[in-house]
């Protein structure tokens, strides 16, 4: 029975000592409470590595891209005469203009000995004006080189001061002279004979040869690599 005070009240010592006793019993509760987070019977969770967790997953951080540059494919090389079946030349061009301190070209005939390559241009068209200069150029490599070949220009521009002004602003040796196509039925007359149906889209290169028949029609402007085609044209036979 136990040692109570008057009033039903254990001493301090008999407290202190119970108290003594429930501690460690108290602790043991605790743990056991915060280990249930995991199940009663869960063993304890190992610690995870980085190695492990790609493991499970299968995945790992991807590599930044990095940009490549493509390189466009090259295109082959045009064949700027690729038949040359010969045809009736043009017709002869005998309209022209030239500007102040330059003579007028004569009548433009075919079929004297000298192959004559006639390039079709506007005072409007930019690819026309951009291969003036080479072309004068190439006319005059080709005849050092000891081919005989002329180069005449003609002009189916509608404004005569538009295509006047153009030529006034070109050097000395430039194209200060031309041939001129000036009404719109001239002009689909003359392409017509070099085998268009309408009027094409310009510049417009033909060569005809020395004994007068028409051999190649070029379409569109000619590119610096296209010079050695160009020379083999005139230099077959």
């Amino acid at each position: 029975m136990s040692n109570l005070g008057n009033h039903g009240v254990e001493p301090a010592a008999v407290m202190g000592w119970r108290a003594s006793r429930l501690a460690p019993l108290t602790l043991l509760v605790a743990l056991a409470g915060h280990s249930g987070c995991d199940g009663p019977d869960d063993p304890p969770r190992p610690q995870t590595r980085r190695s492990d967790q790609v493991a499970a997953t299968g995945t790992t951080s991807k590599p930044k891209a990095t940009a490549t540059v493509k390189t466009p494919p090259r295109r082959p090389p045009r064949k700027l005469c690729p038949a040359r079946e010969k045809r009736p030349p043009p017709e002869e061009l005998t309209k022209s203009r030239a500007v102040a301190g330059t003579k007028k070209p004569a009548p433009l005939r075919y079929g004297a000995g000298r192959w004559q390559w006639v390039n079709v241009w506007a005072a409007w068209c930019k690819p026309c004006i951009a291969e003036m200069p080479r072309l004068l150029q190439w006319r005059d490599k080709l005849q050092a080189a000891g081919v005989p070949v002329d180069l005449s220009f003609v002009s189916i521009d509608d404004d005569e001061r538009e295509m006047t002004r153009f030529m006034s602003s070109q050097p000395k040796k430039g194209v200060r002279a031309s041939y001129w196509l000036e009404a719109e039925k001239t002009r689909e007359a003359w392409f017509e004979s070099i085998g268009f149906d309408d009027t094409p889209e310009l510049p417009v290169h033909a060569l005809v040869a020395p004994d007068g028949k028409l051999t190649c029609v070029i379409k569109g402007a000619l590119e610096p690599s296209d010079y050695d085609q160009l020379a083999g044209v005139f230099t077959r036979r």
